[in-house]
């Protein structure tokens, strides 16, 4: 296939209607998309042009079976006014490894690579510089062939949409200890950003905002007695100065916060275990005063404190550190991310 991209640049932009002091998360859209089709066996040249609606046949096999996979990347601004990435070949892997589960034909790495930098650099005004705020990337591959036979679409489509976003979660989160819905089982597509695990999660999370709660904890689908994840990021458990969280599997994806965050807990000293835990020993923690922090990672929020949980009819609360973990390990990412320390393990990607 060509790697030349073409570029429709949209008539007038809309940038200077939107309000970047007051940015909500994943809902004001900059000016272009990335397009880039699959058919007749091959991924097509790539197509930048203005953000809007696409159109599908009713027939379309995303709407019927699901195939469907999405990622979530941030790009920023440093002081210099460079456009910043963070582990984006991780994303692509990871894009990649989802779509080889869900039967998608896998996006070449430069293709993917070459049209995120050139979406950037088409919309660099949309990058925010305030603190806190980043560009929200959502990359994204669904079946887009036609036909109501239950098997694998002849023909794909993979779009790339920016979002610049505030913050993710605002204020304290309260989580409730699943004990009767599983996010995934083994065997399943639980470690893929499969458009289908987030739909399942609705419903249980829906219950749980209803007791009064913000985000559910998942807990295993066999037994329901380990500790997964947290709503639809990972999790991290700290009792007394041990940080812990539960190894990957075919249930918990493989998130790339997760990997950064236990990196660079053990380059500062932190224990550090990635192991089953579980629920039995997460309340006794609690109940002795060990339990100190509980946090979940992922791309949207970068590290989200939890402040507390319920678990059985009782609430659990928290105690308010001076000088928690999460807040410092949340700013060490964050300034790798921004190029306000030195990144000694190659994950900033510079945007040229």
């Amino acid at each position: 296939m060509s790697s030349t991209i073409e570029i429709k640049h949209i008539k007038k932009s809309k940038i200077d209607t939107i309000d970047f002091n007051n940015l909500p998360f994943g809902s004001v859209f900059s000016d272009h998309m990335l397009v880039c089709d699959y058919k007749d066996g091959k991924w097509q040249t790539p197509v930048i042009e203005p953000y809007g609606p696409i159109s599908l046949d009713p027939s379309a096999k995303i709407f019927h079976y699901g195939q469907s996979i999405f990622e979530g990347m941030k790009a920023y601004k440093d002081a210099e006014g460079n456009t910043l990435l963070f582990r984006p070949l991780d994303n692509c892997k990871r894009l990649n490894k989802s779509a080889e589960r869900l039967v998608i034909p896998q996006i070449p790495e430069d293709v993917f690579m070459d049209g995120l930098k050139t979406l950037l650099k088409v919309d660099e005004a949309w990058i925010p510089t305030n603190e806190g705020s980043s560009l929200y990337i959502r990359p994204f591959m669904f079946a887009s062939g036609n036909g109501f036979h239950a098997s694998p679409a002849n023909e794909y489509k993979l779009l790339i949409c920016t979002a610049p976003s505030g913050a993710y979660f605002a204020g304290k989160v309260k989580v409730l200890i699943e004990e009767k819905y599983a996010r995934a089982a083994n065997g399943g597509v639980g470690f893929a950003k499969a458009g289908g695990n987030y739909a399942a999660q609705f419903y249980p999370t829906q219950l749980a905002i209803e007791k009064g709660y913000n985000q559910v904890i998942w807990t295993d689908d066999n037994t329901h007695e380990y500790i997964e994840e947290a709503g639809a990021m990972n999790i991290f458990i700290r009792i007394n100065d041990t940080l812990i969280t539960s190894p990957t599997s075919d249930r918990i994806l493989d998130g790339i916060t997760r990997k950064s965050v236990i990196q660079i807990a053990k380059d500062m000293n932190m224990d550090v275990e990635v192991r089953k835990i579980s629920v039995s020993e997460v309340i006794s923690a609690a109940q002795s005063g060990n339990l100190k922090e509980m946090f979940g990672a992922g791309t949207a929020a970068v590290i989200s404190p939890i402040a507390g949980f319920g678990y059985q009819g009782t609430d659990y609360d928290l105690p308010e550190l001076e000088k928690p973990f999460a807040a410092t390990l949340k700013k060490a990412i964050t300034d790798i991310q921004t190029n306000k320390a030195k990144d000694p393990y190659g994950w900033r990607v510079v945007v040229e």
